[in-house]
C-alpha cells in the first residue's frame, strides 16, 4: 500500500522506521507536528519523526491543522490507501479521515478499552495495572474509540517508569503495525468493534496530578513517582519551593515517620506516607540538575521533623 504515516514525538519513531523497512509498502510522506521552540535560546526544533523522515528522504508535512486547506489539497494528490498514526498530537477532522481508502489506523499504548486518550501508559502505571499493551485501531472521530484491528501485552514490572514502559512498548508495537498494514493489504485482517464494557479514560496529565500527597499510601506515592517519570515528573514542596522526585522506592521496614516527616542518614533519605516510608533516591530541586536525595539532602542541611510538602 501507499502510506501515509502520521506522527510526532521520539515514541512514533520506531513505526516509522518498521514501515519504511517493510517491503510490501511505501511511506510516500510523512504528516507531524510543526516546529516547536526547544531548549534555552527556545529555536525552532523539528520534531524525531520529522528528523527521521528527512533522514530517509521522505516528503515531510507540517500542518497546524490537520483541516488545513493546503494539507488537505496535498494528501490528496498523494492518494494514500491507508495512513498509519502514532502519537500525532492532533484531532484528525472527518475531511481527512475520508481521503485514504482504507482509513487511518492508530497504534495506541493500551489494551482498548482501557484508557482511551492521550496519556494511557502513565495512568496504567498509576492505576496499578500489572498488565498493558498496545492496540491497532480504525480511526473514527470518537476518542479512541474505533474498532481494533490486533493487540499485543506487555506485563508492567515492579520498577517501571512510564518512559521505560513506553520505550518497550513502542518496539513491540511497531511491529504490531507493520503487521496490521500487511493484514490490511491482503485482506487478512478485519477490525473488531471495541466492547462496550471497560472503558477508562487517561487524559493528559497536569502539573497538579503529578503532585505527590503524602497522606497517601506509600503504594501510591511509588505509583505516582513511577507514572509521572520522565513526564510530567512528580514533585512536592520543601522550603516553599518544588522538589522533582524522580525515583523512590517504597521502605517496607520504616513505619516510625509521619506523612512527609524527612529522615536522613548518611546514605539515606526517607520520607513519611499515610502507611509505611519511601527511600527517595533520586531528586531534582529547582533550577538544577537530578540529583542523588543523599547528597541533596547533606547540601540542603535537613533539620529534625521536617516536612515534605508544607
Amino acid at each position: 500500500m501507499k502510506l501515509v504515516f502520521a506522527g510526532t514525538p521520539e515514541v512514533a519513531v520506531p513505526a516509522l522506521d518498521a514501515l519504511i523497512a517493510s517491503e510490501r509498502h511505501e511511506v510516500a510522506a510523512v504528516v507531524t507536528r510543526p516546529d516547536a521552540p526547544a531548549g534555552r535560546g527556545r529555536r525552532l526544533v523539528a520534531s524525531p519523526v520529522a528528523e527521521r523522515a528527512e533522514e530517509a528522504g521522505i516528503e515531510v508535512l507540517k500542518p497546524s491543522k490537520p483541516r488545513d486547506e493546503d494539507f488537505l489539497a496535498r494528501l490528496r494528490e498523494i492518494a494514500p490507501d491507508c495512513c498509519p498514526v502514532v502519537a500525532y498530537g492532533a484531532l484528525l477532522p472527518k475531511v481527512a479521515l475520508d481521503v485514504p481508502a482504507r482509513g487511518w489506523v492508530n497504534l495506541h499504548f493500551s489494551l482498548l478499552p482501557a484508557w482511551r486518550g492521550a496519556a494511557p501508559v502513565q495512568h496504567s502505571l498509576m492505576a496499578g495495572d500489572e498488565v498493558t499493551g498496545a492496540s491497532t485501531f480504525l480511526i473514527e472521530e470518537g476518542l479512541d474509540s474505533g474498532p481494533v484491528y490486533g493487540v499485543l501485552t506487555e506485563e508492567i514490572r515492579p520498577t517501571d517508569t512510564s518512559g521505560d514502559l513506553l520505550t518497550r512498548l513502542a518496539f513491540a508495537g511497531a511491529g504490531l503495525l507493520a503487521a496490521t498494514m500487511d493484514g490490511i493489504e491482503d485482506g487478512s485482517l478485519h477490525a473488531v468493534p471495541q466492547p462496550a464494557e471497560g472503558v477508562t479514560l487517561a487524559p493528559k496529565l497536569t502539573v497538579e496530578d503529578a503532585q505527590v500527597r503524602w497522606s497517601a499510601p506509600a503504594l501510591r506515592v511509588d505509583r505516582v513517582v513511577r507514572g509521572c517519570t520522565p513526564a510530567p515528573g512528580a514533585w512536592t514542596l520543601f522550603r516553599g519551593e518544588r522538589l522533582k522526585l524522580v525515583q523512590a522506592v517504597p521502605a517496607v521496614d520504616r513505619t516510625d515517620l509521619a506523612p512527609g516527616e524527612l529522615s536522613v542518614g548518611k546514605n539515606n533519605v526517607y520520607a513519611g506516607t499515610g502507611s509505611h516510608a519511601v527511600e527517595l533516591l533520586w531528586v531534582q530541586p529547582q533550577g538544577k540538575k537530578p540529583m542523588r536525595a543523599a547528597d541533596w539532602a547533606r547540601g540542603v542541611r535537613i533539620v529534625h521533623g521536617e516536612l515534605l510538602g508544607s
